[in-house]
Parts: C-alpha cells; structure tokens; sequence
C-alpha cells in the first residue's frame, strides 16, 4: 500500500483578508454601541431586529475610515446583516462607487433584493450612487424602472428613492411623475410615503 503524503495544512482555513476587517469593524461597532441610540432605532424603523445602537453621524466617520476595503467590503458587511452593517455598506459604497460604476450598480440591485426598512432602502437609494448619478442617469433610471413592477415593497420604494436626485431637473419631471403616477395606488405605507416625498421635491423645484 502506498501512502500519499497530505501538505501540512490542507485541511486550515483559507487566509480572508475582509473577514478579518469585518470582525474588526464589528468589534468596534460593538465598543461604541450605546442602549439609548439602540432604542431610538429600535423605535424610529420599525422592522429591523440585529441592531447595534449607533447613530447616523458615527457610521458617517466610520464609512470614511474603512472606505479603502473597496467593493468586497461592501458585499461582507451586507451580507452580514446586521441594521447598522448594512446601513455602513451603502455609505461605503457612495465613498467608491465612482471606481466602478457598473458593479456599483449592479450591488445596488443585488442588495435591492435583502432591504427590510425604510433606513436602509433610503441610505441604498440616496447616497450609494449620488457621486455618479449624472453619468449613470440612464442606467439608473432603468433599474428603477425594473424595480418599480416588484412585489417587494422595498423595491418599489427604492424605484422612487433613486429618482430623488434628479428631481431638481425640471426636464427629467415628466418621466419621473410617469413613476409616481404608476405608484399612486399602491397599497404599501411606505411606498405611499416615497411617493408624497418625491411630490413635495417637485414643488421645491418648480
């Protein structure tokens, strides 16, 4: 019988540079967590359940800190789920989206799919490809119009919460009250909200 000699660490996991960063961020999520900014989330979304307990202005610094994890970054934090995580992943993702604009988008659909709160839908919507809204109005106005016809709530919300960039555009009006008009019966809350919303910046601009 011969034996076949086995590489001494065949059987070790393989080196994740992102899962270490991930562990990292979530550790310090953990450290400068507070129970009150906990409650606030807990009360103002409803829906989420994995919440740390951080405010909006520290995971605004904290997007700008860990900004150079790139792409692969964003996916691991989403993906890990947690309130603040994912709300981190799309505030990363406004930081280099312009790297590649393509793959920007292409997340922004992927994530479109896993959205449990108005929060993250609006941060997704409003921030994650505001730096190259102007390159990508065409591409941007297609996702929303792939969006829009889901059953998923979200999506539906997110078809309007991408456009609100472009309400400032008088001449991009029309074709963004063709959504509106499209949604104005929808039954959803929160779909019902992005559509007054997105009203009330027409008149801003009009």
């Amino acid at each position: 019988m011969h034996w076949i000699k086995l590489p001494k660490n065949i059987f070790q996991k393989k080196y994740n540079p992102m899962k270490t960063l991930l562990k990292q961020i979530q550790e310090e999520l953990n450290d400068i967590s507070t129970p009150e900014a906990k409650t606030a989330a807990l009360k103002f979304v409803p829906g989420i359940t994995t919440v740390y307990g951080i405010r909006m202005p520290v995971l605004n610094v904290l997007a700008k800190k860990y900004k150079e994890g790139g792409f692969e970054l964003v996916k691991e934090l989403w993906n890990s789920g947690a309130f603040e995580e994912k709300i981190l992943a799309a505030k990363l993702l406004r930081f280099i989206c312009k790297k590649d604009p393509e793959l920007a988008m292409k997340l922004v659909e992927d994530f479109s799919k896993n959205i449990s709160d108005w929060a993250v839908c609006d941060t997704l919507g409003m921030q994650s490809l505001k730096p190259v809204a102007k390159k990508m109005q065409k591409e941007i106005f297609n996702l929303s119009g792939r969006l829009i016809r889901s059953k998923n709530l979200w999506q539906r919300r997110l078809s309007l919460v991408l456009l609100e960039v472009f309400t400032k555009d008088k001449t991009l009006h029309p074709e963004i009250m063709k959504r509106i008009m499209f949604l104005k019966e929808d039954e959803e809350y929160y779909v019902q909200k992005a559509v007054q919303w997105i009203k009330r910046n027409f008149e801003k601009h009009s």
